[in-house]
């Protein structure tokens, strides 16, 4: 019985510097959830991507029902001969501008349709007349609903 006891102490000696330093203790410590955010502000989230991952980002563009006739061409392009460097650029930059050609079209489209109400007109036009890509986005997804509602 001693034996044993005596093997049961040197083997808790051995593993109780393993066990009490790899506890989260002693540990490095978690930064703040907002120095983490202010650290991934200063670049695009799409610096850190391999090609993969940017085609990833792009194929998931283009099965957004949203995605027009402009969107849809850029893509494929994109996906058929561009560099990764290409991509991230359109993520940054291009894809809001082929986006709000689509949406300024199907504004358009709702104003050439002659069954439209005076308020739907109106605020179609008023849409367009400010004619950014935020107005546009914003008539499309909430304010047509809201003029017919």
């Amino acid at each position: 019985m001693r034996l044993t006891r005596v093997t049961l102490a040197v083997a808790a000696g051995a593993l109780a510097p393993a066990l009490l330093l790899s506890t989260p203790s002693f540990a490095a410590p978690v930064p703040p959830p907002t120095a983490v955010a202010a650290a991934s502000d200063t670049g695009s989230p799409y610096d850190g991507m391999d090609i993969h991952d940017l085609r990833i980002a792009i194929l998931r563009i283009l099965a957004d029902p949203d995605s027009g006739r402009r969107v849809t061409q850029e893509v494929n392009e994109l996906l058929d001969h561009g560099t990764a460097e290409e991509m991230r650029a359109w993520l940054e930059t291009g894809y809001r501008l082929a986006q709000f050609e689509d949406d300024a079209v199907a504004v358009a489209r709702i104003l050439a349709d002659p069954g439209i109400s005076d308020a739907l007109r109106a605020a179609a036009s008023a849409a367009l007349d400010e004619y950014t890509p935020e107005a546009l986005r914003h008539f499309l997804e909430v304010g047509w609903y809201e003029v017919d509602g």
